[in-house]
């Protein structure tokens, strides 16, 4: 409010309509909604001028209306309030009338995913024992009994004779069958998410 009082005006335009004499504010909420401006020749001549789109900046004034319109504005009696019949005249002119219209808003669900560690792994080698089953063929020796002529000439007695037989024999080696690689892929799911939302309701309030 204090920065507003006496402060120069300008149209949308950026041409210097004159300065703030007066502040009107709603009798409800207390806002600033209009201001006089001494525009005329006369000292006593001021318009009406909306606040609704004007911005303040490096103590100036600048409004949505542009000069023209302020010029053309209703002259209204600056010496009180402002009644209902004059703000509606003043609305007509520059073309705020507010809506009767009410906007109703309600809570939506916006559901989004956070990245967060899960677990950890890592790989590690562990033994693991089973039994197994091979053929192995081997050989052995055996005694046979062999039939020579008569006239075939005599050998020497032979002493006892060996028989040999072979047997198998178990043992392990070690040999690398394959390489094992640790990767990640990612896996897409779906999940259900519940929560609260508000919606607000319009009902018609009569007093």
């Amino acid at each position: 409010m204090d920065r507003l009082q006496g402060i120069a005006v300008y149209d949308r335009a950026g041409h210097e309509l004159g300065t703030v004499r007066q502040i009107y504010l709603d009798a409800e909420t207390g806002d600033p909604l209009w201001v006089t401006v001494s525009t005329g020749t006369l000292s006593f001549q001021e318009s009406f001028v909306p606040l609704l789109g004007a911005r303040l900046d490096a103590g100036r004034l600048t409004v949505a209306a542009d000069a023209d319109q302020v010029r053309r504005a209703p002259l209204l009696d600056t010496g009180g309030p402002l009644e209902h019949q004059q703000a509606e005249r003043l609305h007509d002119h520059y073309g705020t009338a507010p809506d009767d219209a009410m906007t109703r808003s309600e809570e939506r669900l916006v559901a989004s995913t956070t990245r967060e560690p899960a677990r950890r792994v890592r790989l590690r080698k562990y033994l693991v024992t089973e039994e197994q089953q091979v053929t192995v063929p081997v050989t052995r020796e055996e005694v046979r009994l062999e039939e020579v002529p008569v006239d075939a000439p005599e050998e020497p007695a032979a002493g006892p004779v060996v028989l040999h037989a072979e047997r198998p024999v178990v043992t392990t080696e070690t040999v690398p069958v394959e390489r094992v690689r640790l990767t990640k892929e990612t896996v897409r799911d779906e999940q259900t998410v519940t929560g609260t939302v508000r919606q607000e309701r319009i009902e018609l309030d009569e007093r």
